[in-house]
């Protein structure tokens, strides 16, 4: 089951389903660090999903670095959250 919540956007990357609950993001970007192609901060230093990524090798560790757990990963060949587990 899954913490998805409604309202932020939910991209698909690779085989994970990726949402940025933005309420809780703290503009920390150690998720820019570690995928730079799938994340931007936005006019509120607020991490954002870029579109069209396709950086699923490091998306999991991306959302392991948040600091607030801001990041939601989801596997959807096997329906399971993959963080926060």
């Amino acid at each position: 089951m899954s913490d998805f919540s409604e309202g932020d956007k939910i991209v698909q990357i690779g085989k994970y389903r990726v949402q940025v609950i933005k309420e809780l993001c703290i503009g920390a970007a150690s998720c820019l660090a570690f995928s730079p192609d799938s994340f931007t901060l936005d006019d509120e230093k607020k991490a954002v999903i870029t579109e069209g990524s396709t950086d699923e090798e490091n998306i999991v560790m991306a959302a392991q670095s948040c600091p607030t757990k801001a990041i939601i990963v989801e596997d959807t060949e096997t329906g399971q959250q993959v963080w926060p587990a």
